[in-house]
């Protein structure tokens, strides 16, 4: 699962071939949440709160960006790192 971005010490990972909806991985701490991408909801598992809110914020703002590297690992291509939160 190759880790499409790091900020505030959370992880962001997406799998290849991973099942629908499309989401993202986010990892902090050994804890792991997942966000549908096209919502910012989270679908399963949890993070610290300020830490949900700021993955939430993040993919709102980079949700086309998510998307293309889905469709890239739908189709097993290499995904492109995404920027971080600043």
């Amino acid at each position: 699962m190759p880790a499409i971005s790091r900020f505030l010490g959370i992880t962001i990972y997406m799998y290849w071939q991973d099942h629908a909806p499309p989401h993202i991985h986010a990892v902090k701490g050994g804890r792991e949440a997942i966000f549908e991408i096209r919502t910012a909801a989270l679908v399963h598992g949890r993070l610290p709160a300020d830490d949900m809110y700021r993955v939430a914020a993040w993919i709102t703002l980079r949700r086309d960006e998510l998307l293309d590297d889905w469709r890239l690992a739908r189709d097993g291509k290499a995904l492109k790192k995404i920027r971080p939160l600043a």
